[in-house]
């Protein structure tokens, strides 16, 4: 198997890891500037970007989850 091969499957990885990444962030309860901002970080930065979004990125919260937690508040 040639090393390209190796390559373009990281590669389709990566690509695949950023939009479940931007679908995540998009759901997200984060303001609209801090979207975009992570938006603009994960395309122009994609590895780094990602993981740095993993660790330290706004939490997506379900809206059930943020209507229960109102609710007991």
């Amino acid at each position: 198997m040639p090393i390209e091969y190796i390559w373009i499957a990281l590669a389709v990885l990566v690509l695949l890891a950023e939009l479940w990444a931007i679908k995540a962030l998009l759901k997200s309860a984060a303001r609209a500037e801090n979207k975009g901002l992570w938006i603009v970080v994960i395309i122009f930065l994609p590895l780094l970007g990602l993981l740095l979004w993993l660790c330290v990125g706004p939490k997506a919260l379900s809206r059930d989850a943020a209507a229960s937690n109102a609710g007991k508040g």
